[in-house]
């Protein structure tokens, strides 16, 4: 049974990347843009432009959202959105009691937490990433075919 978990294991993580990187890249939509009911607390509504921090975390949102959802970058997107959710627990959920359950810090924790995991898993399958280093390697490869050999 492990050896079929093991080959289904880039499928997977191809498939909760994209989930997470979705639903993180919708949070910024709906803040930037007020769609899919608008920003937390603006009852339908958008986050001022340049406000800190709720415009700059949206931002981070949708584009590194979008990057992880697409598989481009997506070590460094993680990085990026990751940092973002720790510093929204710790600045912004923390101070109001210790324990995520009691500060509604759950979803930036989890957030922090999976996009941690892909900092170090990479985009398993269906991402771009695999896509263009696989063309990387082919053309390098018929790059070095063609060339004349030294003697």
């Amino acid at each position: 049974m492990s050896a079929r978990l093991n080959t289904a294991q880039p499928y997977v993580l191809g498939l909760f990347r994209i989930v997470v990187g979705l639903l993180f890249a919708v949070h910024g939509t709906a803040s930037l843009f007020g769609v899919l009911g608008g920003a937390a607390g603006t009852d339908g509504g958008t986050v001022e432009t340049g406000t800190w921090p709720g415009w700059y975390a949206a931002v981070i949102q949708l584009v590194a959202g979008g990057l992880v959802l697409l598989g481009l970058g997506t070590r460094g997107a993680a990085l990026i959105a990751s940092g973002s959710m720790a510093y929204a627990y710790f600045d912004v959920h923390q101070q109001a009691a210790l324990w995520p359950i009691q500060n509604g810090g759950e979803l930036s924790a989890l957030f922090c937490w999976a996009f941690f995991l892909l900092v170090f898993t990479g985009s398993g399958a269906f991402g771009l990433d695999r896509l263009l280093a696989r063309r990387a390697t082919a053309d390098g490869a018929s790059a070095s075919e063609q060339a004349p050999a030294a003697a």
